[in-house]
C-alpha cells in the first residue's frame, strides 16, 4: 500500500510504534496522528456516510472529516491528536463493534 504523505524533512526524528487497524506501523516525534496515519496509508478512514475512504480535508480541525476511532472506542481528530507510543487507532468500519460507528442505512 502507498502512503499519501511522503516525509521529504526532518526524516531524522526519534520514531515509535503506533498500530492502526491491528498492524503496528511508525510514527515520528512530534506528529499529528494524521500525519502518521497518512506517512503509512493511502486513506484516513473510512466514511460513516458510505462513500468510501477519506483522508482529511481542512487539516486544522475544522471540517469533521478526520474522526478516527481509539481501540478503546475513544473517538479523536486525527488532524490535532498528538500521536503517541503504544496508541491503537481503528480506521475501518468492519473493524469497530456495531453501534459505535455511525451509520447511514443504505
Amino acid at each position: 500500500m502507498s502512503a499519501r504523505f511522503v516525509r521529504v524533512a526532518e526524516t531524522g526524528r526519534k520514531t515509535f510504534a503506533i498500530t492502526v487497524d491491528g498492524v503496528e506501523t511508525r510514527a515520528a516525534e512530534g506528529d499529528t496522528l494524521m500525519v502518521a496515519l497518512l506517512t503509512s496509508q493511502d486513506a484516513l478512514r473510512d466514511s460513516e456516510f458510505g462513500d468510501g475512504r477519506r483522508a482529511g480535508f481542512c487539516l486544522m480541525g475544522a471540517c469533521q472529516d478526520c474522526w478516527v476511532w481509539m481501540a478503546d472506542g475513544e473517538r479523536v481528530r486525527a488532524c490535532t491528536t498528538p500521536a503517541a507510543p503504544g496508541m491503537s487507532i481503528v480506521t475501518r468500519v468492519e473493524r469497530i463493534g456495531e453501534g459505535v460507528w455511525p451509520r447511514v442505512p443504505a
